[in-house]
């Protein structure tokens, strides 16, 4: 049946339903403490790490990351959307689904509704560039760049890859022949409105690449120049449905591809990502044009452990790599890795696949540079380390960025890896570590519009959100006895205040009351916007609970977030 499922049903259905009823009736859960546990039915393992909470009535993996409600997990164990979840929970509890017409807006418990002629427009479009890409008169030199870069028509296939032909109107006459589809195609970013008024194709004469969300539905594109038109490389611009901050090309494919991915590659653009696939190397993805994010980095953690960055080994390479390692670092909880591959300059990954083949780039990923030797060799570098001098600078640069890393055993691990290396003792250092300041945001970006990869990794430029803002905390008096020991405990565990904020607002919704979301409206950041959507949200609907917040962002990067923080 058409129409959305009003808001209130969802939250009466998860008032009703027992989500320990409802996962137990699908794995097998055992008490312990306040909490019910099992193994993860989401990845492999030996000891349970899969919590239950039935007062919050949310479940969360300490292993792999998953979480969320009741709905939630019907769709991910049964590999359900959303509104044939809500059908068979509603069915187990003797509900019927009543459904409403669409009144424009965001229904926070089926986000995507409103959204849904935009997909179905974008694989109108991709169909469309796939079939000019084998039938248009033009065609030929689209299919002769490919094959020149080795690739063939069943690899051209799997991605969907297709052609925009020259002039300004192809896209316009083919699926624009109403207003309404004018409209959705310039909301889209697919046709390009001026400020006359005139609309034309955003593409031209350039080989198209789809972009794919995590569930496979066409978003945006990006297409490479045929001519010697400006910029090469063209990726769609920001939209209602694709947010080029959050996604990753190629992360749909790779999922396709490898039912349990042990491993993600991500190199420098989406030609990377086509030639790897090609030969064998399916679990390659690619930034698109953005700095790599803590939103890419925890979505490629909660599919796997480990995330190897492959750059050139030139200065360039070696400094997008210290960026990626920069935004790294907060995400590196215990049992994660973080890897780091430098090609020969002037190589890319298909230079050095096609040179050794599979096996032998394989071997490459397995002896990648491990996160922690980079970042003691990045800081010792242009240092004399056989000197007391040389140690004690390389400390001091050390340190700030190991006290970016989450609380854990790989926090210890690497002051005393550090510990080792300048031979100072354990104790000595933890009292540098102490007083040491922040490291200063890196520098901006460098974005590759002339790369021949496709897109760049430009990495992470934006400032920790533990940095203070202008103003805070100037306060001449001393603070109080044991503030800052408080502080630190709230804080533990969490990236930055804003984190600590939500976890308790997940726990304790009711004192959503006590805070105004308006004074957080000139501060910045994906966590500090995320905190005052949460608590306009609560102001709206104090009665939710944790389980209706999380089903409110389920399914978002966001909902991968407040998931983790629920579950801490």
């Amino acid at each position: 049946m058409a129409g959305r499922i009003p808001q209130a049903f969802l939250d009466d259905l998860l008032d009703r339903v027992d989500i320990i009823e409802v996962i137990d009736r699908r794995v097998k859960l055992k008490k312990s403490g306040k909490n019910y546990t099992a193994r993860c039915p989401f990845h492999d393992e030996k000891t349970p790490s899969f919590s239950v909470n039935q007062e919050k009535q949310f479940y969360y993996c300490f292993g792999c990351g998953a979480g969320g409600n009741a709905i939630g997990f019907v769709m991910d164990y049964e590999s359900l959307d959303f509104p044939q979840a809500v059908e068979t929970l509603a069915g187990s509890a003797g509900l019927e689904v009543p459904r409403e017409p669409g009144r424009g807006g965001r229904d926070p418990g089926q986000p995507e509704q409103s959204n849904k002629p935009l997909y179905a427009l974008m694989e109108q479009v991709a169909a469309y560039y796939q079939q000019q890409l084998r039938h248009h008169p033009k065609a030929g030199r689209a299919v002769q760049y490919l094959k020149q870069r080795g690739l063939t028509g069943a690899i051209a296939k799997q991605f969907d890859l297709g052609f925009a032909p020259p002039g300004w109107d192809n896209l316009l006459k083919e699926l624009g022949g109403s207003e309404e589809q004018r409209n959705l195609l310039v909301k889209t970013g697919m046709l390009v409105e001026n400020e006359k008024g005139r609309i034309y194709d955003r593409f031209r004469d350039r080989v198209v690449f789809p972009i794919r969300d995590q569930r496979g539905r066409v978003i945006a594109f990006g297409g490479r120049v045929l001519g010697d038109n400006k910029p090469k490389y063209l990726n769609s611009p920001e939209t209602e449905i694709f947010h080029k901050g959050r996604e990753l090309y190629g992360m749909y494919q790779a999922r396709q591809a490898n039912r349990k991915l042990e491993r993600i590659l991500v190199v420098e653009g989406y030609m990377d990502v086509i030639a790897l696939a090609q030969h064998g190397i399916s679990y390659a993805t690619a930034t698109l044009g953005t700095a790599t994010s803590k939103t890419h980095l925890e979505r490629i953690y909660r599919l796997c452990p480990e995330v190897v960055f492959c750059f050139d080994g030139d200065e360039a390479g070696r400094k997008a790599a210290f960026r990626a390692m920069e935004a790294a670092l907060p995400c590196m909880e215990d049992g994660r890795q973080a890897r780091f591959l430098f090609l020969p300059e002037g190589q890319d990954p298909d230079d050095a696949v096609r040179s050794g083949g599979a096996e032998c780039f394989q071997h490459l990923l397995d002896e990648a540079m491990p996160l922690e030797n980079f970042l003691f060799e990045s800081v010792a570098q242009g240092l004399d380390i056989t000197r007391l001098d040389g140690r004690a600078r390389m400390s001091k640069l050390a340190l700030p960025y190991i006290r970016q890393l989450p609380e854990g055993i790989y926090r210890q691990l690497m002051f005393l890896e550090l510990a080792e290396r300048t031979g100072l003792e354990l104790a000595s250092l933890m009292q540098l570590e102490a007083s040491a300041p922040a490291p200063a945001p890196p520098p901006a970006p460098d974005y590759y519009a002339e790369s021949d990869r496709g897109g760049a990794p430009s990495y992470d430029d934006t400032p920790g959100y533990g940095e203070e803002a202008p103003g805070y905390g100037e306060e001449d008096r001393a603070p109080a006895p044991g503030q800052h020991r408080a502080l630190k405990t709230l804080t533990a565990g969490y990236s930055n205040m804003a984190q600590a904020a939500l976890a308790l607002l997940l726990h304790q919704p009711d004192i959503a009351r006590l805070a105004n979301p308006d004074l957080l409206a000139d501060m910045d950041g994906e966590d500090v916007s995320l905190l005052r959507e949460l608590l306009t949200l609560l102001h709206r609907r104090p009665e939710s609970n944790t389980a209706m917040l999380l089903g409110h962002w389920y399914g978002t990067p966001e909902g991968d977030l407040l998931s983790r923080l629920a579950g801490q």
